[in-house]
């Protein structure tokens, strides 16, 4: 069965919020006059799947929706073991597409083979945050973009046709793009380190610089994305200096934002670098297949790509569009075992970009093994440590109680989260789980064109299971704006 030209996917874990995310982009897309699938691809646990996929069923939309959870996902991979004929490799197999936001990001890319896939997280919405009285980019800008205190006046809700500013460039090449797109070598955000997106220092603004640089005009548009506004991509440790930067915040849970990123200005660009690459607003040329997202349940499953999109004939672009990130805090870690987690990808972002040996069609080639030195795990313990010095310094100085309970909790579970801060026991650990993710990373590198291989050729007799959600069909959407 042949498929659309374009798929677009939801990727979740939070199956209780997807149906509001759901509904929005149908709207979205039915305004713009476009019929397009709609799959979700849910992680959740069968029974939360069994909870709340009723609530699937009760959406009202104009375009096909359909629903890849834990019973088809098995499906899918009893169908590759079989395929195989091989009892050994079903670990690796399951190691590719295990719960994780990589793995699950796997599943969307098998299942849209030949295909351009647009995917959004589950948070989400079809529409940017954009100043009302723009101002002109200086001739470096790509963008620029400052925090507003919620509740600000200033900016608008200002919808784009997403499906359009994919469909422009994905798959075409770089003299087939519209004019008004700019080229170069990579981005610049003048926030954030280059090649680790960590953040250098709290700044409530930022731009985007184009590195100018020869592009080839026969270079493919494998991957793009949309801009970002809402919560732009940051890290942990932003959401803490956004806390002490505001002395009047007061609440418990340090997630919660008392503002939001906007736009003053954006326009479209083509790069043979992206270190930016976004993945909760990308779309990617799918037709001949694309390598594996890292299967980690740490937030850098995209980091392949910002390496694999550096070979040549291959580029990506930032798209002449925006999309909105509400930042959903249902069922996420708590912010200090994000830290954890963020200084963990950090260290293995430089270790497999330091090693990394070549690129292919399907795949990188990194010489990395997952050794953590007393050196790494003592400069991540001394960087942490001063963090939490800081937070317990701002704790003491507070006349504030709540703001003073908020800070005093965080320095706790900063602590517990990094074993103390005792330096054997952090080493052991930390060693650990980088071998695990490691060997993991590997393993589904390994693995991954075969199974490309065989999806491709099986794509056109049957779908890959998945389930046609019976939900409310309408012809016509009545428009909320947006």
């Amino acid at each position: 069965m042949k498929l659309p030209d374009t798929v677009f996917a939801i990727p979740t874990y939070r199956l209780r919020d997807v149906p509001e995310t759901i509904e929005a982009y149908d709207e979205h897309f039915w305004t713009n006059g476009h019929s397009v699938k709609m799959i979700v691809f849910d992680d959740s646990s069968l029974a939360n799947h069994e909870k709340y996929f009723p609530q699937l069923e009760k959406t009202r939309t104009v375009n096909d929706l359909y629903y890849v959870g834990p019973r088809e996902k098995e499906q899918f991979l009893k169908f590759l073991n079989k395929k195989l004929r091989d009892q050994k490799l079903e670990s690796l197999v399951r190691t590719l597409f295990r719960p994780s936001y990589g793995g699950n990001r796997n599943f969307s890319l098998i299942y849209t083979l030949g295909s351009l896939l647009v995917s959004a997280d589950d948070d989400m919405r079809p529409y940017g945050l954009v100043e009302n009285s723009p101002e002109s980019l200086r001739p470096d800008e790509v963008s620029r973009g400052h925090l507003k205190k919620n509740g600000e006046n200033g900016y608008i809700a200002k919808s784009f046709d997403l499906l359009t500013s994919f469909k422009d460039v994905l798959g075409k090449k770089v003299s087939d793009v519209p004019d008004n797109f700019e080229s170069g070598n990579l981005l610049i955000d003048t926030s954030m380190d280059l090649e680790t997106n960590v953040t250098k220092e709290f700044t409530a603004e930022n731009s985007l610089l184009l590195e100018r640089g020869s592009v080839s005009r026969n270079a493919i548009v494998k991957i793009a994305q949309s801009f970002r506004t809402g919560t732009n991509d940051i890290d942990a440790l932003d959401y803490l200096e956004m806390y002490l930067h505001d002395e009047q915040q007061q609440h418990r849970d340090l997630h919660v934002l008392n503002a939001v990123y906007v736009l003053e200005n954006f326009r479209p660009v083509v790069t043979n670098k992206n270190w930016r690459i976004d993945c909760g607003v990308a779309g990617y040329d799918n037709r001949l297949g694309l390598p594996p997202f890292f299967p980690t349940r740490l937030r850098f499953e995209d980091y392949i790509y910002r390496l694999w999109i550096q070979q040549d004939g291959i580029v990506t672009a930032h798209t002449d569009a925006v999309q909105t990130h509400v930042k959903n805090n249902y069922m996420r870690n708590p912010l200090a075992m994000d830290v954890f987690n963020e200084e963990i990808c950090t260290l293995l972002k430089k270790k497999i970009r330091a090693s990394l040996d070549g690129v292919d069609d399907l795949s990188i080639r990194f010489d990395y093994e997952g050794e953590v030195s007393l050196k790494d795990s003592e400069d991540i313990l001394e960087s942490v440590n001063a963090v939490h010095t800081r937070v317990l310094k701002a704790a003491a100085h507070t006349k504030i109680p709540e703001r003073k309970e908020a800070l005093l909790l965080f320095a706790e579970t900063l602590s517990r989260s990094f074993y103390g801060f005792e330096p054997d026991f952090f080493q052991q650990n930390v060693s650990r789980i980088v071998d695990d993710v490691v060997s993991q990373i590997h393993a589904s590198l390994e693995i991954w064109p075969t199974l490309v291989e065989i999806c491709y050729f099986h794509k056109d007799k049957r779908e890959f299971p998945q389930i046609k959600v019976q939900n409310k069909k309408v012809k016509r959407r009545v428009s909320t704006g947006g």
